[in-house]
Protein backbone atom coordinates (compact mmCIF):
# COMPACT_ATOMS: atom_id res chain seq x y z
CA UNK A 1 0.00 0.00 0.00
CA UNK A 2 1.25 3.46 -0.85
CA UNK A 3 -0.55 6.70 0.04
CA UNK A 4 0.88 10.16 -0.66
CA UNK A 5 -0.14 13.80 -0.90
CA UNK A 6 2.27 15.89 -2.95
CA UNK A 7 2.73 19.44 -4.21
CA UNK A 8 4.88 18.08 -7.05
CA UNK A 9 3.30 17.40 -10.46
CA UNK A 10 1.90 13.88 -10.72
CA UNK A 11 2.99 11.60 -13.55
CA UNK A 12 0.31 8.88 -13.27
CA UNK A 13 1.85 6.26 -15.53
CA UNK A 14 5.30 6.66 -13.97
CA UNK A 15 3.78 6.27 -10.48
CA UNK A 16 1.92 3.14 -11.56
CA UNK A 17 5.02 1.65 -13.21
CA UNK A 18 7.14 2.35 -10.12
CA UNK A 19 4.51 0.79 -7.88
CA UNK A 20 4.34 -2.25 -10.17
CA UNK A 21 8.13 -2.61 -9.95
CA UNK A 22 7.93 -2.61 -6.12
CA UNK A 23 5.29 -5.35 -6.36
CA UNK A 24 7.47 -7.58 -8.55
CA UNK A 25 7.27 -10.59 -6.22
CA UNK A 26 3.47 -10.40 -5.93
CA UNK A 27 2.44 -9.76 -9.55
CA UNK A 28 1.44 -13.33 -10.41
CA UNK A 29 -1.15 -13.41 -7.60
CA UNK A 30 -3.17 -10.57 -9.14
CA UNK A 31 -5.26 -11.03 -12.24
CA UNK A 32 -6.69 -7.52 -12.13
CA UNK A 33 -5.52 -3.94 -11.77
CA UNK A 34 -8.10 -1.15 -11.67
CA UNK A 35 -6.89 2.42 -12.15
CA UNK A 36 -8.52 5.84 -11.88
CA UNK A 37 -6.70 8.99 -12.97
CA UNK A 38 -8.45 12.27 -12.23
CA UNK A 39 -7.50 15.48 -14.03
CA UNK A 40 -8.51 19.09 -13.52
CA UNK A 41 -11.38 20.22 -15.75
CA UNK A 42 -11.48 23.62 -17.43
CA UNK A 43 -15.02 24.26 -16.16
CA UNK A 44 -17.16 23.84 -13.04
CA UNK A 45 -20.76 24.73 -12.30
CA UNK A 46 -21.08 26.22 -15.79
CA UNK A 47 -18.12 28.58 -15.41
CA UNK A 48 -14.70 28.46 -17.08
CA UNK A 49 -11.94 27.67 -14.57
CA UNK A 50 -8.43 28.94 -15.31
CA UNK A 51 -6.65 27.35 -12.34
CA UNK A 52 -7.31 25.78 -8.97
CA UNK A 53 -5.49 25.74 -5.65
CA UNK A 54 -5.94 22.56 -3.63
CA UNK A 55 -5.19 22.77 0.08
CA UNK A 56 -5.10 20.07 2.73
CA UNK A 57 -4.33 19.51 6.40
CA UNK A 58 -0.89 17.83 6.39
CA UNK A 59 -0.80 14.59 8.34
CA UNK A 60 -4.56 14.41 8.80
CA UNK A 61 -5.19 13.99 5.08
CA UNK A 62 -2.65 11.18 4.71
CA UNK A 63 -4.09 9.36 7.76
CA UNK A 64 -7.57 9.67 6.27
CA UNK A 65 -6.43 8.19 2.95
CA UNK A 66 -4.65 5.34 4.77
CA UNK A 67 -7.87 4.62 6.67
CA UNK A 68 -9.83 4.56 3.39
CA UNK A 69 -7.44 1.99 1.94
CA UNK A 70 -7.64 -0.12 5.11
CA UNK A 71 -11.44 -0.06 4.89
CA UNK A 72 -11.29 -1.15 1.24
CA UNK A 73 -8.92 -3.99 2.13
CA UNK A 74 -11.33 -5.16 4.83
CA UNK A 75 -14.32 -5.01 2.48
CA UNK A 76 -12.84 -6.49 -0.73
CA UNK A 77 -10.19 -9.12 -1.42
CA UNK A 78 -7.53 -6.73 -2.67
CA UNK A 79 -3.80 -7.32 -2.60
CA UNK A 80 -2.51 -3.77 -2.85
CA UNK A 81 -3.49 -0.14 -3.41
CA UNK A 82 -1.91 3.12 -4.51
CA UNK A 83 -3.44 6.55 -3.79
CA UNK A 84 -1.53 9.71 -4.73
CA UNK A 85 -3.22 13.12 -4.57
CA UNK A 86 -1.90 16.48 -5.70
CA UNK A 87 -2.14 19.73 -3.76
CA UNK A 88 -1.05 23.26 -4.63
CA UNK A 89 -1.62 25.19 -7.85
CA UNK A 90 -3.15 23.21 -10.73
CA UNK A 91 -4.13 24.06 -14.28
CA UNK A 92 -6.76 22.43 -16.50
CA UNK A 93 -5.52 19.06 -17.71
CA UNK A 94 -3.14 18.54 -14.78
CA UNK A 95 -3.48 15.14 -13.09
CA UNK A 96 -4.93 15.55 -9.59
CA UNK A 97 -5.27 11.99 -8.29
CA UNK A 98 -4.18 8.46 -9.10
CA UNK A 99 -5.88 5.44 -7.53
CA UNK A 100 -4.70 1.93 -8.34
CA UNK A 101 -6.02 -1.32 -6.88
CA UNK A 102 -4.58 -4.81 -7.40
CA UNK A 103 -6.62 -7.97 -6.74
CA UNK A 104 -6.92 -11.57 -7.86
CA UNK A 105 -10.24 -10.82 -9.57
CA UNK A 106 -11.57 -7.79 -11.48
CA UNK A 107 -14.80 -7.44 -9.48
CA UNK A 108 -12.85 -6.75 -6.28
CA UNK A 109 -10.33 -4.46 -7.98
CA UNK A 110 -13.02 -2.42 -9.76
CA UNK A 111 -15.32 -2.14 -6.73
CA UNK A 112 -12.50 -1.13 -4.39
CA UNK A 113 -11.09 1.40 -6.88
CA UNK A 114 -14.48 3.02 -7.37
CA UNK A 115 -15.13 3.08 -3.62
CA UNK A 116 -11.75 4.70 -2.93
CA UNK A 117 -12.20 7.51 -5.45
CA UNK A 118 -15.83 8.17 -4.49
CA UNK A 119 -15.00 8.33 -0.77
CA UNK A 120 -11.92 10.44 -1.45
CA UNK A 121 -13.89 12.91 -3.58
CA UNK A 122 -16.77 13.19 -1.12
CA UNK A 123 -15.06 13.09 2.29
CA UNK A 124 -11.30 13.62 2.19
CA UNK A 125 -10.08 16.84 3.82
CA UNK A 126 -9.13 18.84 0.73
CA UNK A 127 -10.21 22.43 0.04
CA UNK A 128 -10.46 23.87 -3.47
CA UNK A 129 -10.20 27.49 -4.57
CA UNK A 130 -10.96 28.09 -8.25
CA UNK A 131 -9.60 30.98 -10.28
CA UNK A 132 -12.22 32.21 -12.74
CA UNK A 133 -11.92 34.94 -15.40
CA UNK A 134 -13.66 37.40 -13.03
CA UNK A 135 -12.16 36.39 -9.67
CA UNK A 136 -11.81 33.48 -7.27
CA UNK A 137 -14.19 31.28 -5.32
CA UNK A 138 -13.94 28.48 -2.80
CA UNK A 139 -15.72 25.28 -3.80
CA UNK A 140 -18.31 24.89 -1.05
CA UNK A 141 -19.23 21.23 -1.39
CA UNK A 142 -17.32 18.05 -2.05
CA UNK A 143 -18.47 15.81 -4.87
CA UNK A 144 -21.23 13.45 -3.67
CA UNK A 145 -19.94 9.91 -3.14
CA UNK A 146 -21.15 6.66 -4.71
CA UNK A 147 -23.05 8.45 -7.47
CA UNK A 148 -25.22 6.41 -9.78
CA UNK A 149 -23.74 5.44 -13.09
CA UNK A 150 -24.53 7.86 -15.91
CA UNK A 151 -26.78 6.59 -18.68
CA UNK A 152 -25.09 5.02 -21.68
CA UNK A 153 -24.05 7.56 -24.28
CA UNK A 154 -23.19 10.38 -21.89
CA UNK A 155 -23.50 14.04 -22.79
CA UNK A 156 -23.88 14.37 -26.59
CA UNK A 157 -22.39 17.88 -26.49
CA UNK A 158 -19.12 16.55 -25.00
CA UNK A 159 -18.65 13.48 -27.25
CA UNK A 160 -15.58 13.29 -29.47
CA UNK A 161 -16.15 12.99 -33.20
Amino acid sequence: MHVAVTAEPIEPYRLLAEHEARRAGRRAACGATAVFIGTMRDHNEGDPVQAMTLEHYPGMTERYLERLVAEARARWAIDDALVVHRVGELRPGDPIVVVGVWAAHRAHALAACRHLIEELKSRAPFWKKERLPDGERWVEHNTPGEVEEPPAGGDPARRSA
